[in-house]
């Protein structure tokens, strides 16, 4: 395989890192909509949601993110994490699409799908 000329090069990294900027940002705006970072949860939050709500809050403190005296938590590091572990799964999920690999799990009669379906 010939590598990648530098324009390219320089191409595919500026999306890399635009791609992981919005994976930082949606993975921010799903924590805050569940308010994991808030001392108490959301009103409207369903039980469900709040149960996501103390997993995410305390993975985040096994990650190091500390609370204040007002219980309110800190996401930098739970943002980062949820990121990266979203932005993966889509890189995997399309290098299996594009070689035929990504497959309906059926231990039958397993068939081979695309992203769009």
């Amino acid at each position: 395989m010939q590598p990648l000329e530098k324009s390219l090069r320089h191409k595919l990294e500026k999306a890399i890192k635009d791609a992981r900027d919005i994976a930082e940002d949606s993975a921010w705006a799903a924590l805050e909509q569940l308010g994991v970072g808030e001392a108490a949860p959301y009103p409207h939050l369903t039980e469900a949601d709040r149960k996501l709500r103390r997993k995410l809050r305390a993975h985040g403190r096994q990650l190091g993110n500390g609370r204040n005296a007002r219980g309110e938590q800190a996401l930098d590091r739970l943002i980062e994490e949820v990121a990266y572990e979203h932005w993966h799964r889509m890189l995997f999920a399309r290098f299996l699409a594009e070689n035929n690999q990504l497959m309906y799990p059926d231990p039958d009669d397993p068939v081979a799908l695309t992203l769009e379906e």
